[in-house]
C-alpha cells in the first residue's frame, strides 16, 4: 500500500445507499473547509434514479442518484472514493464491485459483520489492483480542511472543536470509530490539530492495517508526527513493530494499545469490536505496547498520560522547528437547519397549509377530531364519515343515513347519459381507471348532475323571501333562467322519478321539518301545470332535502348554511356518488374487452 495521501481538497465520492444525515454532513463539512465544489458528487440507491436536494452551505443542490454502480462511475469519472453505507448482507457484493471499477480507488466499508472470507477476498483483490479498502466496520476518515468520509467525527460542533477544518500536522490511525473522535479533540488541544486521521475498523481482518496507514503518513510531508490507537486481539500492531524496527518509519509515532484491563478478568474477555479478544500475551495489550516501545514508539504508562506524552512529542518538534504553528481561522458558520431552528425556538416558520377535517400526527388517523378506532368501533358507516370530513361534525343518524341513501339512489344512471358515456368512450381507448373516471367527471356540471347546489341555493332563496311559487317561476322566467331541479327527459307528472318519492318518504319519516322539501313541491305544481315534464327532479329533490337537513338538525348556523350551498357541498354529494358508477362502467368495459369505439356515420348529421 504506503505511497502517500488518498484525499485532498477536489476528492469527489459516490455514496452507496442514500442516507440523509452522513451525506449532508459530508458537505456541511465541504462548506466550512472552504471547498468549491461538493465532495459527494452522486448518490447510488439500487433500482431508484433521479435526484436528491440536499443543502451546500445556504444553497440548496440536487445530488444524482443512480441506480446501479457501473452507471454512476461513468456519470461521475472523476469520482475516486466509494463510501458504502450497504447493510452487512450485501455490503462485499457491492464493495467488489466498485473496488472493480476502473475509476475507483479508495473503497469506506461502515457496516460490521461482513463474513471473514468475503473480507479476505476484497483485501486480496485491492492489494492485487492497489486499490485501499477502508473497514469494514469503520466510521471512515477524515483529511483535515479537505476531505471526509460519512459520519466521521461527528457533529459540526465537535469538527469545529477539533479544528478539523484546517489542516494541522498530526497522522492519526486507530481501529475505534468512536475513540477516533475522543482522539481528535484530545490532539487539538494540544498540538495544531490533525492532518489526516483513519479508522481501520475493529473486524478482525481490516481492509488496511495501521502500519498501512503509518507508512502513508511518513510519506506526507505535511505529516510531522504519528499517534495510533491499537486495541487488544489480533496482531496488527506487530506489522507496525517490524515497520518500525526496520527503520521505515522517520518521524515521531506515539502509540498506545486499550485493553490493559483484560487482565482484571479471570477469563477471557470479547470487548467491543470483533477482533478485540485476547488470545495470548501476544495479543494483549500489555505485550503489544511493550513491544512498541521497544520498536521505538513512544508508549505512554497509561492512556491517561497519553495526551501529556502528544503535547510533549508536538512541542519538541517546535522547538526543533520542524512544526511552525499555525494561526488560527475562523470556520465560517454553517446555517441551521429550519426544522432543528424551530424546535430549538430560535426561529418561528409560517405554516403553508392548514387542515382544520383531519389529524396523521398522533398514534392513528383522526377525522375532526375522532380517532379512526373508534370510528369503526363505534359501527359508523360512510355517511358518518362524510359528516366528519365534509361538515366537521357528528350528524345524527338519521341525516347521516340521509346522506347514504343518496349516494345509493345517485350512484349510476344508466351507460347513455353523458358522464358514463365519456367514461365508456375513455376505458374503450385503453385508458387507465382514473382517466376513464376524470372524463366522466368532467362532464358534471350545469346540465348534468350540477344543478343539485343551484336548487338548493334558488329554492331557499325564494322561501326565505316569501315568494309565492307563481312569483319565483315567473321571476325566473323573466330573468332567462330555467329553474334548476325542476324538469326530466323522461319522467312526467303521471309517471314520477322513484328516487324522489323514495327520498320525500324518507325525509317525512325521520326529517324534524321539510319546509323546503314542501315549498319545492308547491313549485313542481305550479310548474306541472304548465308542462307535464316538468317535474321535481332528483337534483331538485336532494337539494330541497339537504336545507331541511341543514336547517332541522339544529347543527348549523344560517351563516354556515349558505356557505356550505355556495362553496358547492351538495354537487360534492353527486360527485362522490356517481364516481361509484363510472368507476363500474370502466371495469365493466376492461373485463369485457371492449374495443375502441367509434361513433357511427348514421347518427351523424352531416351537413354544410
Amino acid at each position: 500500500m504506503a505511497t502517500g495521501q488518498l484525499f485532498s481538497r477536489t476528492t469527489q465520492a459516490l455514496f452507496y445507499n442514500y442516507k440523509q444525515l452522513p451525506i449532508q454532513r459530508m458537505l456541511d463539512f465541504d462548506f466550512l473547509c472552504g471547498r468549491e465544489t461538493p465532495s459527494v458528487a452522486g448518490i447510488i440507491n439500487p433500482g431508484a434514479e433521479g435526484f436528491q436536494k440536499l443543502f451546500f452551505g445556504q444553497e440548496e443542490i440536487a445530488i444524482p442518484v443512480h441506480s446501479t454502480i457501473e452507471a454512476a462511475c461513468t456519470a461521475h469519472p472523476t469520482a475516486d472514493v466509494f463510501i458504502n453505507f450497504a447493510s452487512f448482507r450485501s455490503a462485499a457484493a457491492s464493495s467488489m464491485a466498485a473496488l472493480k471499477q476502473p475509476t475507483i480507488r479508495v473503497v469506506a466499508i461502515i457496516a460490521e459483520g461482513i463474513p471473514m472470507l468475503d473480507t479476505k477476498q476484497l483485501i486480496a483483490y485491492a492489494r492485487s489492483n492497489k486499490k485501499v479498502v477502508i473497514g469494514p466496520a469503520t466510521v471512515g476518515g477524515i483529511q483535515a480542511g479537505a476531505f471526509k468520509i460519512g459520519d466521521t467525527a461527528g457533529t459540526i460542533d465537535n469538527i469545529v472543536q477539533c479544528k478539523l477544518y484546517r489542516p494541522g500536522s498530526v497522522g492519526f490511525v486507530s481501529k475505534s470509530g468512536g475513540m477516533s473522535n475522543e482522539m481528535y479533540n484530545t490532539i487539538a488541544r494540544v498540538t495544531d490539530g490533525i492532518y489526516e486521521g483513519i479508522a481501520i475498523g475493529g473486524d478482525v481482518f481490516p481492509g488496511s492495517t495501521l502500519s498501512d496507514h503509518i507508512l502513508r503518513f511518513n510519506n506526507i510531508p505535511q505529516v510531522k508526527m504519528m499517534v495510533v490507537l491499537g486495541e487488544l486481539g489480533g496482531r496488527d500492531e506487530y506489522s507496525l513493530v517490524e515497520a518500525l524496527k526496520q527503520g521505515k518509519v522517520n518521524k515521531p509515532v506515539v502509540a498506545w494499545v486499550s485493553g490493559t484491563c483484560a487482565r482484571l478478568f479471570k477469563s477471557e474477555v470479547q470487548f467491543g469490536h470483533a477482533g478485540a479478544k485476547s488470545g495470548g500475551e501476544m495479543e494483549s495489550a500489555q505485550g503489544k505496547n511493550q513491544a512498541l516501545r521497544d520498536a521505538g514508539a513512544i508508549v505512554p504508562t497509561s492512556y491517561e498520560a497519553f495526551e501529556a506524552v502528544i503535547k510533549e512529542t508536538f512541542d519538541k518538534l517546535v522547538e526543533q522547528g520542524k512544526i511552525t504553528p499555525l494561526k488560527e481561522v475562523m470556520p465560517p458558520q454553517i446555517p441551521e437547519d429550519l426544522n432543528s431552528a424551530i424546535k430549538s425556538g430560535k426561529v418561528r416558520a409560517p405554516t403553508h397549509i392548514i387542515s382544520t377535517i383531519s389529524d396523521d400526527r398522533g398514534e392513528e388517523p383522526c377525522y375532526a377530531g375522532v380517532p379512526m378506532s373508534s370510528i369503526v368501533e363505534r359501527g359508523y358507516g360512510v355517511g358518518d364519515v362524510i359528516s366528519l370530513l365534509w361538515f366537521k361534525r357528528s350528524l345524527p343518524r338519521y341525516c347521516t343515513h340521509f346522506i347514504e341513501i343518496c349516494i345509493m339512489l345517485c350512484a349510476d344512471h344508466g351507460p347513455c347519459v353523458s358522464g358514463a358515456h365519456n367514461t365508456i368512450v375513455t376505458a374503450r381507448a385503453g385508458k387507465d381507471l382514473v382517466s376513464s373516471l376524470v372524463s366522466g367527471l368532467l362532464t358534471i356540471g350545469p346540465r348534468f348532475g350540477g344543478a343539485i347546489d343551484d336548487a338548493a341555493r334558488y329554492f331557499k332563496d325564494a322561501y326565505d323571501r316569501g315568494l309565492t311559487p307563481y312569483e319565483f317561476v315567473e321571476g325566473m322566467k323573466k330573468k332567462g333562467i330555467r329553474v334548476p331541479g325542476i324538469g326530466h327527459r323522461i319522467k312526467r307528472g303521471d309517471n314520477r322519478d322513484k328516487r324522489v318519492e323514495l327520498l320525500q318518504r324518507f325525509a317525512r319519516t325521520h326529517f324534524p321539518s321539510v319546509k323546503y322539501m314542501e315549498y319545492a313541491i308547491q313549485v313542481e305544481t305550479y310548474t306541472l301545470s304548465k308542462a307535464n315534464n316538468l317535474v321535481l327532479n332528483v337534483d331538485g329533490a336532494i337539494g330541497s332535502l339537504f336545507l331541511d337537513l341543514l336547517a332541522g338538525s339544529g347543527m348549523f348556523s344560517k351563516q354556515e348554511i349558505d356557505e356550505i350551498v355556495e362553496i358547492g357541498y351538495l354537487n360534492g354529494l353527486f360527485v362522490l356518488a356517481r364516481s361509484i358508477g363510472l368507476i363500474g362502467h370502466t371495469f365493466d368495459q376492461k373485463r369485457l374487452k371492449q374495443p375502441l369505439y367509434r361513433h357511427p356515420w348514421e347518427d351523424v348529421l352531416y351537413t354544410k
